[in-house]
């Protein structure tokens, strides 16, 4: 079934998210590594298969190693190939995002709050929510990923 395409009929909804993903990657001053790395966490867990590959291609451009990314959807087990920012940065992105299950815990937020210290984890929050946003219309209106067989 093709669904509406959602940029062509609220063009100002879309510019609006447009916004919000525009501040998300350039305005919170967090490393654009570690913004892609979260949009592609927040994309699997989501299961957004446009954003997967969208961000999965962007973490390739920034340097980031096939080997490192394929893992992230088990980067708990792997912790080594990732740095402790990247890491608190991962859990607090899987809590934020499962927040109907999570209620973003204390202990998370602390741990969180921690590593990125009070206005880098509201930008770091503000990056995962965005995400969430766009998967959600990604998700509803089968925006198609660019990957080919």
């Amino acid at each position: 079934m093709n669904r509406a395409n959602w940029f062509q009929v609220s063009q100002e909804g879309a510019k609006a998210l447009g916004a919000l993903h525009h501040y998300a990657t350039t305005g919170t001053g967090l490393e654009p590594e570690l913004i892609h790395l979260v949009f592609l966490r927040v994309s699997q867990l989501n299961g957004c298969a446009h954003c997967i590959d969208v961000h999965t291609r962007d973490l390739i451009k920034h340097g980031m190693s096939i080997d490192k990314i394929v893992l992230v959807p088990v980067w708990e087990e792997v912790e080594y190939l990732f740095s402790d920012q990247e890491r608190a940065a991962l859990a607090w992105t899987e809590e934020v995002t499962r927040v109907s299950e999570t209620h973003a815990s204390d202990e998370a937020y602390s741990a969180a709050s921690t590593a990125f210290g009070e206005k880098a984890l509201v930008e770091l929050t503000i990056v995962i929510a965005a995400m969430n946003a766009i998967n959600r219309m990604g998700i509803s209106f089968r925006l198609k990923p660019r990957a080919r067989a």
